[in-house]
């Protein structure tokens, strides 16, 4: 039987950073290593050695202006009264700035200056001598120091290089980082029939491009199964050619985790385990001097880990600073709670309400990696701290520039697909990031109540009128001025497999004992609408097999029927479409925004009223199907105060 090795130490990341960095130094790892390259080629790098002019620049007396060269001392006493005229090729030359003026002319008059007719120029006041050139070596002589070494190479340090006639230039070398995947469930590409318990292995190629961020050259191992002789075979093979050895997942405590125990038989293990959510399991470790990192299998894990101590070896590895943190204060829009021995990070949306900059946490789940993707900025939770209340102000490292944040539109809310297009039309074409959350149609509300966000998604069925969302906002929002706009009409009903193999046909076959139900959250539109029709039906909710299992959006519902998670579940049309399954039409609703106009400034108000009515918004909703649009973009209601 395969042995668990159980244990993972808590150390704390400054600690670990602190003891890596040194062992590192002890190591003389960070030494720079040099390499002679066309200058041409050096943007981003790093010179390794003083870069000195080999010739001068300019390398001959030329002309500052447009304009004629002249020997100066024939236009002494010129005037208004008594201009002097010079004959060409003889007293002046016609020039152009940058052109040679041999040696018998010792200055220049701007054209604006001079009457030319014919070989002769007439010139109204004298020039001063070497009035408008350049010396030789006005702007570096040669075997001036153009950078000293140890500076970053940008474009004007590559066009003075050029001038100066400087060809190769010496750098700092780029640390070469192999990268080895590992696990026996990993797949190198993913399609739409994968079996059960596989997984596709992208770690590698999101620390591959990281690396090239930083100026670093990786190179990937192809995956290695969870076999110790296998991993082993693996880090034989590319620790001779590489700078850094980077192995990603098996670094838990798991029975098929070898990362530490190999890390160990070839060098030492430093750290393994970490004071840090999400990333704990993290190994920092020397093989042949060189850094060894074992790296979470998690996404969210991986490259937080990678951040932190990977950025920080290869940047200094080539004599680069590390970047300044874009930092931000914001308010968390809910709770977050956090251990009090560990430092926590999350991943947030940033937005501007009013004059305030509230943070929107995402997924909190280390496998969650759309949530790397749709992050504005970090959180940091600090080790000894229990969290942060709701309307607690927190500093955030920003992913995204202020401008980006100051032009977003935050809508929280029920979940539909419309706000995927809508997001796409407002980022082509008029430069607003959408932020979104999806929290249900009465947590959104609710986040309108406490103007947390410019509008909600809702589609709120009221049980005594049967009308949707009017009387939710009416006694929710009473005293706050609002606008109720629609986005559609969309059909509701059961999304099931392909061919509908069970049978299901309507609302009574959910209290069948052999049906498997998937539910949306409580507060969700579609709940309310489930738990209406079930009372019409006189179906108790009890006797639905899953009622209590749970999904924040018609998409998830769907993607657990389509991987046979569940049989059947509430949602749009629209849903069961984009996943290729069958759907069992069972009534038609109406899908709103509540917009607060006082919080977005006129520009972006009519921006998104506009494109919610606009013929290409229209026709997505369309050509995806389940979709009514007649109302698109009506004004249902204003609620003025």
């Amino acid at each position: 039987m395969t042995q668990r090795n159980i244990y993972i130490g808590n150390m704390p990341v400054e600690k670990a950073m602190n003891l890596f960095m040194q062992r590192l130094d002890d190591c003389g790892f960070f030494k720079w290593e040099s390499e002679y390259i066309h200058v041409l080629d050096s943007l981003g790098r790093v010179s390794s050695s003083a870069v000195l002019a080999r010739r001068s620049s300019p390398h001959y007396v030329a002309s500052a202006m447009d304009g004629i060269t002249v020997k100066s001392s024939l236009t002494f006493g010129a005037n208004e009264n008594n201009p002097v005229d010079l004959l060409r090729d003889r007293d002046f030359l016609e020039v152009d700035t940058g052109d040679y003026v041999p040696r018998e002319f010792d200055a220049v008059i701007m054209i604006e200056d001079v009457n030319i007719e014919g070989d002769y120029a007439r010139i109204y006041k004298p020039a001063v001598p070497w009035q408008h050139l350049r010396s030789v070596g006005e702007d570096l002589v040669a075997q001036d120091l153009i950078i000293p070494g140890g500076q970053l190479i940008g474009p004007y340090e590559i066009a003075s290089f050029h001038s100066a006639a400087v060809q190769q230039v010496e750098v700092v070398k780029q640390p070469r980082v192999a990268i080895i995947p590992t696990g026996t469930e990993l797949v190198s590409q993913g399609s739409e029939d994968m079996a059960p318990g596989e997984i596709v292995e992208s770690n590698s190629y999101m620390l591959a491009n990281l690396c090239r961020e930083w100026g670093a050259i990786p190179f990937r191992h192809e995956i290695v199964i969870d076999d110790k002789k296998l991993l082993r075979q693996a880090i034989k093979e590319v620790k001779d050619q590489a700078d850094m050895i980077v192995i990603c997942s098996g670094s838990s405590a798991g029975r098929e985790d070898y990362t530490s125990s190999i890390i160990a038989e070839f060098g030492e293990v430093l750290v393994h385990g970490l004071a840090i959510r999400p990333g704990k399991p993290a190994i920092l470790g020397i093989i042949d001097n060189k850094p060894a990192i074992g790296v979470p299998g998690y996404p969210i894990s991986a490259q937080l880990i990678f951040n932190i101590f990977a950025r920080q070896v290869l940047l200094r590895k080539q004599g680069l600073p590390l970047p300044e943190e874009n930092y931000l204060p914001c308010q968390v829009s809910r709770k977050l709670a956090s251990s009090m021995g560990v430092d926590e990070y999350i991943y947030v949306n940033v937005a501007k309400i009013r004059d305030a900059y509230i943070a929107y946490p995402l997924n909190r789940g280390a496998g969650i990696s759309t949530s790397l993707v749709k992050a504005d900025g970090i959180l940091h939770i600090p080790r000894g701290s229990e969290g942060l209340l709701a309307g607690e102000s927190s500093p955030v490292a920003l992913r995204r520039s202020r401008q980006s944040i100051d032009n977003s539109i935050v809508v929280i809310g029920s979940h539909d697909i419309s706000i995927d297009f809508l997001a796409d039309i407002l980022q082509r074409k008029h430069g607003i990031h959408l932020v979104s959350a999806n929290v249900g149609s009465m947590g959104g509300l609710m986040s309108l109540r406490r103007m947390e966000t410019h509008c909600s998604g809702v589609h709120l069925l009221d049980y005594e009128s049967g009308a949707y969302n009017l009387s939710y906002l009416q006694q929710h929002l009473p005293q706050q001025h609002w606008l109720l706009v629609n986005v559609a009409k969309r059909q509701q009903g059961l999304i099931v497999r392909k061919g509908n193999p069970l049978g299901i046909k309507s609302l009574q076959d959910l209290a069948r004992e052999d049906l498997r139900y998937i539910n949306r959250q409580k507060g969700a539109g579609t709940r309310i609408l489930l738990d209406y029709l079930l009372k019409q039906n006189n179906i108790d909710s009890t006797q639905l097999n899953g009622y209590s299992r749970e999904e924040y959006t018609h998409l998830a519902v769907a993607a657990a029927v389509k991987n046979d998670a569940a049989d059947t579940g509430m949602g749009i049309y629209a849903s069961a479409q984009v996943m290729d399954l069958d759907f069992v039409p069972i009534c038609e609703e109406r899908y709103d925004f509540c917009i607060l106009p006082d919080l977005l400034d006129e520009e972006r108000l009519d921006i998104l009223l506009q494109t919610i009515s606009s013929e290409e918004f229209k026709q997505s909703l369309i050509q995806t199907g389940g979709y009514n649009t007649d109302l698109t973009g009506k004004i249902i209601f204003e609620n003025r105060i």
